[in-house]
């Protein structure tokens, strides 16, 4: 088997244990469909890579409105790389980015990071609890346990209120070559992204069954897509200020 077929077929494996062991899913989707239920916000963080996973899950075809991402440029890579390594290490910083965002008791707060373990993201999980939302984590428990990983403090499975594990490998490669020690063949932003999908599908089934209408974006580029959300962004701009 050739190395992207060993890659692909790893990532489906990944998915069928996701689906058949997914109890952490459907209780994080039941807290995400009560809290929207009670006009609640879904707010999503991550550094690096992970912020990808707020990205996914905000202001696109077929997601939820209410969400919001705490999207930090100097945490993200394309500003400099280099630096956001060096600033998610910093705890200081998470008073002030929280500072920015309209956070209440009842929303939801969704931490992706695969290594559970920087100390910017401990920082934010700390301050998330104290103001009484429920916490989420996506992480991966085999990193985040490992002797292996960077030590810093608690790890983000340890704060949360439910953590989905993306299954990933220490250091999240996973295609390894004879003779050559880096890995390659991440994993964990697939998995993540399934991840918030699934989230979003079941919260959404469970609102229909609870009797609510959920308040879903409409692709832009149909017809009638820009008059299905332009009510939903009147009323969502008063919270989601990127919106």
């Amino acid at each position: 088997m050739k190395s992207h077929q060993a890659y692909l077929s790893n990532l489906i494996d990944l998915l069928t244990i996701l689906q058949q062991d997914c109890q952490q899913v459907e209780d994080a989707a039941g807290l995400i469909a009560q809290s929207l239920q009670n006009d609640g916000l879904i707010h999503v963080f991550g550094t690096g890579h992970s912020h990808m996973l707020a990205e996914e899950m905000f202001y696109r075809a077929g997601g939820l409105g209410s969400v919001n991402p705490i999207l930090e440029e100097d945490l993200m890579l394309h500003k400099n790389a280099s630096r956001s390594t060096e600033l998610e290490r910093n705890p200081g910083l998470a008073m002030n980015i929280l500072a920015k965002h309209d956070l209440r008791k009842g929303d939801i707060f969704i931490i992706a990071s695969n290594s559970g373990g920087n100390a910017l993201v401990e920082a934010i999980g700390n301050q998330v609890k104290q103001l009484g939302l429920k916490l989420i984590a996506i992480t991966s428990l085999k990193h985040a346990t490992s002797p292996a990983a960077r030590a810093q403090g608690r790890k983000i499975h340890e704060l949360a209120d439910i953590t989905i594990d993306n299954l990933g490998q220490v250091g999240d490669a996973t295609i390894a070559y004879p003779g050559l020690e880096e890995k390659t063949g991440p994993t964990s932003t697939v998995l993540g992204t399934a991840i918030v999908n699934a989230l979003v599908v079941r919260s959404v089934e469970i609102m229909i069954e609870n009797g609510y209408k959920p308040e879903i974006f409409s692709s832009s580029n149909t017809l009638d897509g820009d008059s299905r959300n332009s009510e939903l962004l009147s009323i969502l701009k008063e919270r989601v200020s990127i919106l």
